[in-house]
């Protein structure tokens, strides 16, 4: 029974460790929200990372007829880094690509929120993956500096 309990403790704090989520960063532009994305797309090819997919929520909610703010998520990953990725761990393909929220202000400026690859990564508990992630943190990194220059 209290092998049992134990094992039953253990699974629990598991679980309860790959439940929580990334912390999520903010970084308010200064700049016109479409002005800022032709930026931060400049920027991500710049730093060798590629745009796989973009989600457009203003486009969407424009064919139904409803206006909304500006609201994209531009995905992002490198063909290196995810057989990097794999290689270390195959259920971490589901973190992939790296998310770049950019949603429009009242004022019509641009606020870009991501979360790190380390954070994203770190439930893992994968020292392969943990490297990689503070590679992608630094890039991460100079494409938001970058973008907001």
């Amino acid at each position: 029974m209290r092998l049992f309990v134990l094992m039953c403790t253990g699974l629990f704090m598991t679980l309860s460790l790959h439940a929580a989520p990334a912390p999520v960063k903010t970084v308010e532009t200064h700049q016109p929200f479409v002005g800022y994305i032709q930026k931060l797309k400049a920027s991500i090819s710049a730093h060798k990372m590629g745009i796989v997919a973009e989600a457009c929520a203003t486009c969407g909610a424009k064919k139904i007829g409803v206006k909304i703010a500006g609201n994209r998520v531009i995905m992002i990953f490198n063909p290196h880094f995810a057989v990097r990725m794999l290689k270390a761990s195959i259920p971490a393909g589901v973190e992939a690509p790296l998310r770049l929220y950019v949603t429009e202000n009242k004022d019509g400026t641009a606020q870009l929120s991501y979360q790190l690859p380390s954070d994203i990564f770190a439930p893992y508990e994968n020292d392969a993956l943990n490297g990689m992630a503070l590679e992608l943190d630094q890039i991460v990194d100079k494409i938001v500096k970058k973008s907001v220059k």
